[in-house]
């Protein structure tokens, strides 16, 4: 019968890891956590990460729940309502530099608080980056009364809905 030696099976004379063992082994796992991870953010790129509105038609309401020189802010639809003696537009608050959200200022401009554009109370570009002015919106009255915005129809400046 053969009999192992001691000393061979004894871990105490095995040949230490080396730093290069350790290094190699660090490689390879952090290789494959790396495909990994990349994997699963392929696996996402088919879904889309933004979803388009369902309608880019929106209704504001009735024409006579809105005062002559009255300006309303829809933050759903991105849109600024306006009703003065030669009826009703609607100027989009988003910028046409970036998309960033406009703000209104005290005196009824707006401004981009992300890259500094400045536009007119009409939406005509002021300064700033922003190549054209804030898109005026088409708007109609529904069969039904409303008051109807398609947020992706643009009207030339000025144009007015008479309601």
């Amino acid at each position: 019968m053969h009999r192992e030696d001691p000393l061979k099976t004894s871990g105490r004379f095995a040949t230490p890891k080396t730093r290069r063992d350790f290094l190699g082994l660090a490689a390879a796992w952090s290789a494959i956590g790396a495909f990994m991870m990349a994997m699963l953010g392929a696996m996402r790129l088919p879904m889309p990460s933004v979803f388009p509105e369902s309608s880019t038609i929106v209704k504001l309401g009735k024409p006579e729940d809105v005062l002559v020189g009255s300006t309303t802010y829809f933050p759903s639809h991105r849109l600024w309502l306006y009703r003065d003696d030669g009826g009703f537009h609607a100027i989009s608050s988003v910028c046409t530099h970036l998309g960033c959200i406009v703000e209104r200022t005290e005196n009824g401009k707006f401004s981009c608080p992300c890259h500094g554009s400045k536009f007119a109370a009409d939406g005509a570009v002021l300064g700033g980056p922003a190549p054209k002015g804030l898109m005026w919106v088409e708007l109609t009255v529904s069969p039904e009364g409303w008051l109807v915005a398609d947020t992706l129809k643009e009207v030339e400046l000025g144009k007015t809905l008479n309601a």
